[in-house]
């Protein structure tokens, strides 16, 4: 298969200086050509425009956001509606957290047609990260939305900035532990759909409002398994056991409040737990690379070392968003297709990253796909928040979260 990136020298080093964020007179005489060429300023150190890519049903429009993370300069952080348990639309998103531009993030839990009366939550699937501190964990494999990742990639995958300023792809696991006076349990799920079997999950008041039915729903193998026919919730407020329940509560929960929520073996050991027992809940998302986050969010790989990842699956054209570390993790790209809805055919997987490979992307990975690939960025009136791509269907789906770029 023949593809290309149909892309002019000036828009080529533009995107390149946009990228480290460094300025000088050549990016001065870059810049001048960018504006000829369609390239937009959309804040220091942040750009948008737009090229095709070659493929055999066509050229796929894709749209840019070209980031240049330096110190004083523009920085990224997790778009979400306030709580993990609940959707908003990209550009609502980005305008009410005071960016300049975002596109959606990781897939979500969108539909509970395997499970009788469990409501659909919004919550997404991977781990996220915000101000540095944990917001979730991943749901086991079977369990998550999209593609099926290459083998020996998992659901812990992440797209985040490390507390130093540096983008990466990386890995976070939920660790934690209860202490209880009959000894410790572990904590195996945060604030998540899907918790694994045999577990114990802890909800905080950034969960949000819907139900925690759907946490012991499914298997480590299925989503479509039985629910947990063993289960148990336990309060913890002030370092004690406030009630023990036999199924999952709903409502906000109150902050300075945990709940503690136990599938099959999980429940069996909370139920030890009386009113009054002294409990110390403990937990963070561990990194497989050591680093500490200050902003992440569920990725899947797509480039790795300059190169893309072996056993992509291809599925079918589709639009797609997807991030691009270059710089030394000091530049980002943020791009996404136009929907399915305008001229643009869509990409594969493996399409995807080809069309990332020649934009210097030493690492890059996959948001999300469909009707979510959302684009946002501020427009030439400095104000208003404006979509970029064509949407897939004409109109903005709410989505889990994103990545906001703040001028």
């Amino acid at each position: 298969m023949h593809t290309s990136i149909r892309i002019s020298l000036p828009l080529a080093l533009v995107a390149s200086t946009f990228a480290v964020g460094s300025p000088s007179a050549g990016a001065a005489s870059a810049a001048s050509a960018a504006s000829a060429a369609g390239i937009e300023t959309i804040a220091p150190g942040v750009a948008y425009r737009t090229f095709t890519f070659d493929t055999p049903r066509g050229d796929a429009r894709i749209h840019e956001v070209a980031v240049g993370m330096r110190a004083g300069g523009p920085r990224v952080g997790l778009l979400y509606p306030g709580t993990v348990a609940a959707r908003d639309t990209v550009s609502r998103m980005t305008g009410r957290q005071g960016a300049v531009a975002g596109i959606n993030g990781d897939f979500f839990h969108m539909d509970e047609s395997q499970h009788a009366g469990v409501p659909v939550t919004g919550a997404p699937s991977g781990p996220a990260v915000d101000g540095g501190n944990p917001l979730k964990g991943p749901v086991p494999l079977a369990q998550r939305y999209g593609p099926r990742p290459p083998q020996g990639e998992g659901p812990e995958h992440v797209f985040g900035v490390d507390t130093g300023g540096t983008a990466r792809l990386d890995r976070l696991t939920v660790r934690g532990t209860i202490g209880t006076p009959n000894g410790p349990l572990d904590v195996s799920g945060l604030n998540q759909y899907a918790l694994p079997v045999g577990s114990v999950g802890v909800f905080t008041s950034q969960w949000g409002t819907p139900s925690r039915a759907r946490a012991v729903c499914g298997s480590d193998s299925s989503r479509a398994a039985a629910c947990a026919a063993d289960v148990a919730e336990v309060t913890v407020r002030d370092g004690k056991v406030q009630g023990v329940a036999a199924e999952p509560g709903d409502g906000a929960i109150p902050t300075g409040t945990t709940v503690l929520l136990g599938r099959d073996a999980g429940a069996h050991a909370l139920r030890g737990l009386a009113p009054g027992t002294p409990v110390d809940v403990a937990y963070d998302l561990a990194s497989a690379s050591g680093a500490r986050y200050a902003f992440a969010l569920g990725a899947y790989p797509l480039i790795r070392g300059g190169s893309p990842v072996a056993g992509l699956e291809p599925g079918g054209p589709a639009p797609r968003s997807a991030v691009c570390i270059r710089s030394n993790g000091h530049g980002l790209k943020l791009l996404a297709t136009d929907g399915r809805g305008g001229k643009s055919p869509g990409l594969t997987l493996p399409e995807l990253a080809a069309a990332l490979k020649p934009l210097g992307c030493t690492d890059a990975a996959y948001l999300d796909g469909g009707g979510s690939v959302t684009l946002a960025a501020r427009g030439s009136d400095k104000g208003r928040i404006a979509v970029r791509n064509t949407l897939d269907g004409g109109k903005e789906r709410p989505v889990a979260n994103g990545i906001a770029v703040f001028g």
